[in-house]
């Protein structure tokens, strides 16, 4: 489904605005199943790789509609950049999450119920199918991820943590942000008291009665967390100085060509790949094989600009003098470079830099500013 290049990722884009576009925000709830996907772009394992980004998106869809036929969609694509801004000023909500589960996983690795989730073997048949889906195809429909994550929470009562650990091996379009509060939200921890419920009726409707006689706990209360997290007041301000020096790009930001630093004159770009050993969570083969693709689909294109390149592994960047650096966001590359004291001046996107002010509150307070976000990209 996937093919690891921009150009199979432009032809996506291009192909679903011209022919499903229209149709989104009627259909866009349905999961047709995994050989049906026309009513939805599958865009985001790119736009989580930084292969397209928003801004080619959103404009490319308003240069065919309107913002008010488009509205629903670009809010759709917005949301990730929403999610990563709140987690930006809240950056300790990761950093507790890996520490709650890491201590959850040496209590369930031999749990049996957390063992036939896993492995696709429980006795709700929606469920393993979806397990089944993931593992295979490395993506899920996103009203389907809900339900995932509400089956996992209320019905099987495994501990979140754990769900968004096994979403994070396998989607191609897994970051810790959209993942770990999406994950949080079903719960009931995002939003204090609001969690997501699945019922059989809602499946039933919103897959086409594929599947049938789904019992589930339909009255679970949310789950409670003493936690809360203030702002972190952040300064998402760039360099004045990135002339002639070395660029690191994360797995993040990998399409240089439509980088807002494109026409600064960079002395050498490392493409920066991070193996497993260096990750809190260990991801599938199948997808450290689709991020070392994407590297080097981007590195083949840097090198036909005659653009100098190399691919790194991130534990090599201590050796790399005089160095800035594209974002990589809150997640397992920003904790790399944390926890060794790794000093780099970070460049920050003019969307992030725009939106992420707008993330303390909720989505429905950030999207009143989308039509204000739009405008200042063009």
């Amino acid at each position: 489904m996937f093919e690891a290049s921009r150009a199979k990722a432009l032809n996506q884009l291009d192909y679903f605005v011209e022919n499903n576009l229209a149709e989104y925000s009627r259909l866009r709830n349905f999961d047709f199943g995994p050989e049906k996907r026309s009513n939805v772009s599958c865009l985001s394992p790119y736009i989580t790789h930084g292969i397209i980004n928003e801004k080619e998106v959103i404009q490319k869809s308003l240069n065919k509609f309107s913002f008010s036929k488009n509205e629903k969609f670009i809010q759709e694509v917005l949301w990730r950049t929403y999610w990563k801004g709140w987690l930006e000023l809240r950056p300790n909500v990761w950093t507790d999450y890996l520490l709650e589960l890491n201590k959850i996983k040496n209590e369930f690795q031999n749990n049996q119920d957390y063992l036939s989730a896993i492995e696709g073997k429980t006795n709700i048949s929606c469920f393993n199918e979806w397990v089944k889906e993931l593992k295979d195809n490395n993506y899920l429909h996103n009203h389907t991820r809900m339900w995932f994550a509400s089956i996992w929470i209320f019905t099987l009562e495994l501990p979140w943590q754990l769900g968004a650990e096994f979403f994070m091996q396998h989607l191609y379009d897994g970051d810790a942000a959209s993942n770990t509060l999406g994950w949080r939200w079903v719960a009931g921890v995002q939003t204090q008291g609001k969690h997501y419920l699945a019922s059989e009726w809602n499946i039933k409707k919103f897959t086409n009665n594929r599947f049938q006689n789904i019992k589930l706990n339909e009255n679970a209360p949310p789950k409670v967390s003493g936690k809360s997290y203030q702002i972190i007041k952040q300064d998402f301000n760039n360099p004045l100085n990135i002339e002639d020096k070395n660029l690191l790009i994360f797995e993040n930001s990998l399409s240089f060509e439509i980088a807002d630093f494109k026409d600064n004159n960079f002395k050498k770009i490392y493409l920066v790949s991070n193996s497993n050993e260096n990750r809190s969570i260990k991801l599938s083969e199948k997808l450290v094989k689709f991020k070392s693709l994407l590297i080097e689909d981007q590195e083949h294109r840097l090198k036909e600009q005659s653009i100098d390149c190399q691919n790194i592994n991130i534990s090599e960047i201590k050796n790399i003098e005089n160095c800035c650096g594209l974002y990589p966001t809150v997640g397992e590359n920003l904790d790399y470079i944390n926890s060794n004291n790794l000093k780099i001046n970070f460049l920050y996107r003019n969307l992030d830099q725009l939106a992420w002010q707008y993330c303390n509150k909720g989505f429905f307070n950030f999207k009143n500013y989308i039509p204000k976000i739009i405008s200042s990209l063009n």
